[in-house]
């Protein structure tokens, strides 16, 4: 958002994130975009470029026929990024498969939704991602060593003046690339936030600074690309009135941000356990959120999980997400049953296909 630094040091962080939410424009997706009753989602993450095609395969030949109608996919720094070349992961997906993947897509009636890990997720095990590689002063931990000992993953500073211009660059050409009208900005798992590293961010309420990365994203995607936003909701579920865990839930101070936030944001709310109720559900609708639910790869708990969201009115509770956690081109072997694959994968896929049989089978 321009100028928003200005506005907090002017106004103070606590006061401006107060103020934003009640001036934000609910928007709509642009015409001629899919919205489904009940969403019938998979998350799907970039990994080799030259197995598209199989990926391709997947999609027509499995997910199509289990009544599949949106896939978000993961791409984070995995593109040929134009405006920030040193960016790159390779290797890189290329505009020309990502329109590729769109006109498949469209062809099939499944709404495609790009996504990049925002604020967390900026490293992992060893592996520090490009973004503070290149610009290290963007880091919330800088004395941390690169090799990421003792911690879980890397965040940029949500303060620094100069992180969102580099990081809408790369927002932007996702959306034109994937021609979408909705994007997914991660957001989950933020561990490393008010870091006393951080000049900027030291003493901070991790509230406050969560929720202007959320507003600072909403306002470039919602407001200015008039695009809808679906993040990750970990961060605003507080574990002492949730008994998720630290992993599903949060534990430091991030979950008031939930009341700071705009409301059309669309919570991919994640569970990955057999429980008897998932009190995150219902908990979102309260706060006026509309709530899109996510299993993993334990068959009966992604069924569980699915079976007490379907309690809810469509307007409310979307559908169901599918998520799979290891490179698009592995499911596709696993839901295509050739070649090599994990045990992750055929779990992950087995569980995919059980909920979509089952959702399918309600609405026909």
């Amino acid at each position: 958002m321009v100028g928003v630094i200005g506005v907090v040091l002017a106004l103070g962080l606590g006061q401006v994130l107060l103020m934003e939410p009640e001036t934000k424009e609910m928007t709509q997706p642009e015409a001629g975009s899919s919205q489904p009753d009940r969403w019938k989602a998979v998350h799907l993450l970039v990994s080799d470029p030259a197995q598209m095609e199989l990926v391709h395969q997947a999609i027509k030949e499995v997910l199509k026929p289990l009544g599949v109608n949106t896939i978000v996919f993961e791409v984070n720094y995995r593109f040929a990024y134009r405006s920030h070349p040193e960016l790159v992961m390779e290797p890189a997906m290329t505009e020309d498969q990502a329109k590729d993947l769109t006109k498949l897509c469209r062809s099939l009636s499944i709404r495609l939704i790009p996504q990049f890990n925002c604020l967390g997720h900026q490293s992992w095990a060893e592996t520090t991602f490009p973004l503070l590689i290149q610009y290290p002063e963007l880091d919330e931990t800088p004395q941390i060593p690169k090799n990421n000992p003792g911690i879980y993953c890397r965040s940029w500073c949500p303060l620094h003046p100069d992180v969102n211009k580099i990081v809408f660059a790369l927002l932007d050409e996702l959306i034109d690339a994937f021609e979408a009208d909705a994007f997914h900005i991660g957001m989950d798992e933020v561990f490393l936030i008010a870091s006393d590293q951080c000049p900027r961010c030291r003493g901070k309420d991790p509230a406050d600074l969560f929720a202007k990365a959320v507003n600072d994203l909403y306002d470039h995607l919602a407001v200015k690309r008039k695009k809808t936003v679906l993040m990750w909701g970990d961060r605003f579920l507080d574990d002492k009135e949730m008994g998720y865990g630290e992993w599903e839930a949060s534990r430091n101070g991030t979950a008031p941000a939930v009341d700071k936030v705009p409301k059309d944001i669309i919570i991919c709310d994640w569970h990955y356990g057999r429980r008897d109720s998932y009190p995150s559900v219902p908990f979102f609708i309260s706060k006026g959120f509309r709530v899109l639910p996510a299993g993993w790869k334990d068959e009966e708990a992604a069924l569980s999980f699915l079976r007490y969201s379907r309690q809810f009115p469509p307007d409310k509770v979307l559908g169901y997400m599918a998520t799979t956690w290891v490179g698009a081109d592995e499911i596709a072997r696993a839901l295509l049953k050739k070649g090599n694959f994990s045990e992750t994968a055929r779990e992950a896929a087995q569980a995919l296909i059980s909920c979509m049989r089952e959702l399918k089978a309600a609405a026909d």
